[in-house]
């Protein structure tokens, strides 16, 4: 099978959905202009993951199921959000593991895992003339091994860094902490307000210490966290999905 025949389907996060329309739209335009076949199955909703992660897994069970009816017809399912992706892979478990839930779990991809690892891509021509700092997110990093941590010895590699390398005009800043977590945590941010902004704040100030000019990464949830706080205290850094940057002048 050539990689541009093959049929994905897109999930785009319902959070990505009613707040960030523009990141999905640069997801699908990103994809297309690979050669990509994408479809995108209109009866999707969420993934489950906020009943998950609030202990509510059982109850989840629907929507789970909701989400491989609508999606084991694809060859992959590609989404622009690590830790929506790792639910999928690692949470899925609490149904019965039919040869459509193995499926789905098996082929759902995060977005740049799946131009590097599937399509075999690094360079798309894409240009953006910025200082970048990548905020690489818990569930992408240590749950998908999108990279390696800085914990752990070993050889260093991250996808997202072999994207944003190959951006023409791109400068990839070096952070004082390259993989700390910014203490979104989805409902953690709710429960633990105090520790989750001051993480939050952590971040957001080695960015900016650190000359970034775009705050970037594959997860719009810890952006969102990010972004909130950037307002808030209406501090000099812009908030862009690593699909926006991706998809510029290709």
């Amino acid at each position: 099978m050539k990689k541009k025949n093959l049929k994905v389907g897109l999930f785009i996060p319902c959070y990505v959905n009613q707040l960030y329309p523009q990141v999905g739209i640069a997801t699908l335009e990103l994809l297309e202009k690979l050669g990509v076949d994408v479809h995108y199955p209109q009866g999707q909703t969420c993934c489950g993951q906020p009943l998950g992660n609030s202990g509510y897994e059982e109850d989840s069970k629907g929507i789970c199921q909701l989400f491989v009816e609508n999606f084991k017809a694809y060859d992959y399912i590609v989404g622009p959000s690590g830790s929506c992706i790792y639910h999928v892979k690692h949470h899925f478990d609490i149904l019965e593991q039919t040869e459509d839930v193995k499926r789905v779990r098996d082929n759902a991809y995060e977005l740049c895992e799946f131009i590097v690892k599937v399509l075999g891509k690094k360079d798309l021509g894409a240009s953006f003339p910025h200082k970048v700092g990548l905020h690489k997110s818990c569930h992408g990093l240590r749950g998908l091994k999108l990279g390696s941590c800085s914990e752990v010895k070993g050889e260093h590699y991250s996808t997202e860094e072999d994207l944003l390398n190959n951006v023409k005009g791109l400068q990839l800043m070096s952070l004082n902490r390259q993989d700390e977590c910014c203490g979104f945590g989805g409902t953690f941010s709710v429960f633990e307000e105090t520790i989750s902004v001051k993480m939050g704040k952590d971040r957001v100030n080695d960015h900016i210490a650190s000359d970034v000019e775009v705050l970037t990464g594959a997860d719009h949830s810890c952006l969102m966290h990010m972004e909130g706080l950037i307002n808030r205290n209406k501090q000099p850094l812009r908030v862009m999905h690593i699909a926006e940057i991706l998809n510029s002048t290709l």
